[in-house]
């Protein structure tokens, strides 16, 4: 009697199929697309900061540069752009018969070529000679290599300007105590290029240095062991199993070097206003002059997009060599 109480007191089994009883009101798929939905709202609306910003500061002026790059906007249509005259690609023409505009073409890439594999060459050695070479005070070493880099670029522009100064300057001082007279870096044609190219390599090395020594304690103490037992030497290591592990590491430290300085500006604005003869004279440079000393805003926003397309082909050549060599 008792168990068959019991039995009777057991709920029943809730059945799927024909018989089953019906789902609890609001649990059902509704339900769940109602909060996902109450989600996604969330979502949109803590993201509303940044995109409201971006939006304004960043995509806004970035389509309004490439609409002007296609009119001759001006000084007198700053407070009347609709007035600007569509020309079409007439200054993207001009640019290319602009001797000035060549000039500080040629000039960035002197400052790229010469200064990037400096940057990284010696990145990679200062790298090499922390992680392995270098047993005390490391942390001091890599702390002074990457001091620079926090350091705002006019600070060092203006330090490294007295540094050179051809009278009063620090090198000045150490040529005078041998009796000779030092060379006038900023004021030389032939020299004001290289003495900003040590400026940026001095300054950018720690970058570099950071990403290859993050990249040379990923790789596996097994694969070193296993070629010293081999018989390799310091070099034959280096060469034959640092590097090709550090290829991923060495490209990326190429590319945002290379997209660095493609935009190099504070330099020769801070140090030679882009002389001596435009003989330091960049793209960037070139465009603030164009757009913000002369007014011809059109024209410097197609110099812009110019510099935008080299950068984006070179970055891309870049990043497909990266692909190909990582496989």
């Amino acid at each position: 009697m008792g168990t068959t109480t019991s039995q009777a007191a057991r709920p029943a089994k809730v059945k799927d199929g024909p018989g089953a009883l019906p789902p609890r009101a609001g649990a059902g798929p509704g339900r769940r697309k109602r909060s996902m939905g109450v989600q996604n709202a969330a979502g949109w609306l803590f993201s509303m900061p940044f995109l409201v910003l971006f939006t304004v500061f960043m995509a806004f002026p970035i389509l309004a540069t490439l609409l002007m790059s296609f009119t001759d906007f001006g000084l007198r249509n700053v407070t009347r752009p609709w007035e600007a005259n569509f020309i079409g690609f007439e200054s993207y023409t001009e640019l290319f018969g602009d001797e000035k505009f060549l000039k500080s073409l040629f000039n960035t890439a002197y400052f790229v070529v010469v200064g990037v594999p400096l940057t990284i060459a010696l990145g990679l050695v200062v790298a090499v000679l922390l992680n392995n070479g270098i047993d005390r005070a490391r942390t001091f070493f890599r702390v002074g290599f990457y001091a620079p880099v926090v350091t705002t670029i006019v600070a060092v522009a203006v330090v490294w300007r007295f540094v050179l100064d051809p009278s009063d300057g620090l090198i000045a001082g150490l040529f005078s105590e041998v009796g000779l007279t030092a060379p006038d870096f900023l004021g030389s044609e032939t020299l004001a290029m290289p003495s900003m190219i040590a400026m940026a390599v001095w300054r950018n090395v720690g970058t570099v240095m950071v990403l290859f020594i993050a990249g040379l304690q990923a790789i596996p103490t097994e694969v070193r062991e296993a070629a010293r037992l081999d018989g390799a030497g310091v070099w034959q290591e280096f060469r034959g199993i640092t590097v090709p592990l550090l290829r991923p590491t060495l490209l990326y430290a190429t590319v945002i070097t290379t997209i660095g300085y493609l935009n190099v500006f504070e330099e020769p604005f801070v140090m030679t206003q882009g002389g001596p003869s435009d003989s330091t004279l960049t793209v960037s440079l070139n465009m603030y002059r164009e757009g913000f000393n002369f007014f011809h805003m059109g024209y410097a926003s197609a110099m812009a997009y110019v510099l935008f397309v080299v950068i984006m082909g070179i970055t891309v050549l870049q990043l497909r060599l990266l692909k190909d060599n990582t496989k």
